[in-house]
């Protein structure tokens, strides 16, 4: 199994279905690594090379090396054991064109997700936006919705998490390329 491969395959257990691999998240979606490596059929050093290489940060492992878990993303009930903090004054939020007209009249929805996911950047927010098509940026008025009595959450990779994010709360940014936001 390459190395995309591999990643591939761990977010999607570590996310959405460990039960394929005859594994249940414990509190903060660790899961022994032992058993997955013999599901996988691969060797330790490949998985650390996968958890290192990712450029997202998507994965960690425990510090004994023994655990590994995705940071986010899940689709599947886990406690991950994240505590509110408060957010940044604004963050960023990256989608596709196709999702606008659903954003525009309900907010950002965490979907089949367990939290909606903001950036800390334009940058990071645009290259999430770019994995379909032509992005669209939100900036998010994270401030006034903690003001307002909504919880966020970092993961260890930095993500900012919150469960959803109402229209009222949303600017939406030029594309790049566009002098102005459709």
């Amino acid at each position: 199994m390459n190395p995309r491969q591999l990643s591939g395959r761990l977010a999607y257990l570590l996310r959405h279905a460990p039960h394929e691999a005859g594994l249940t998240l414990e509190r903060g979606g660790w899961v022994p690594l032992e058993p997955l490596l013999a599901h996988l059929r691969v060797t330790r050093e490949q998985v650390e090379q996968v958890v290192r290489a990712d450029d997202k940060g998507r994965f960690g492992l425990s510090e004994g090396g023994d655990k590994i878990r995705a940071h986010q993303g899940h689709s599947v009930p886990v406690d991950l054991g994240l505590e509110p903090l408060q957010p940044p004054g604004t963050l960023y939020h990256g989608t596709h064109q196709g999702a606008r007209p659903g954003i525009t009249r309900h907010g950002l929805k965490a979907m089949n997700r367990h939290h909606v996911h903001l950036s800390a950047n334009t940058e990071t927010a645009l290259r999430v936006g770019l994995r379909r098509g032509w992005p669209v940026l939100y900036a998010v008025d994270t401030g006034r919705m903690h003001a307002d009595g909504h919880l966020f959450y970092r993961s260890d990779n930095g993500v900012w998490l919150v469960d959803a994010v109402p229209p009222h709360y949303l600017t939406e940014l030029p594309s790049p390329g566009r002098t102005e936001p459709r």
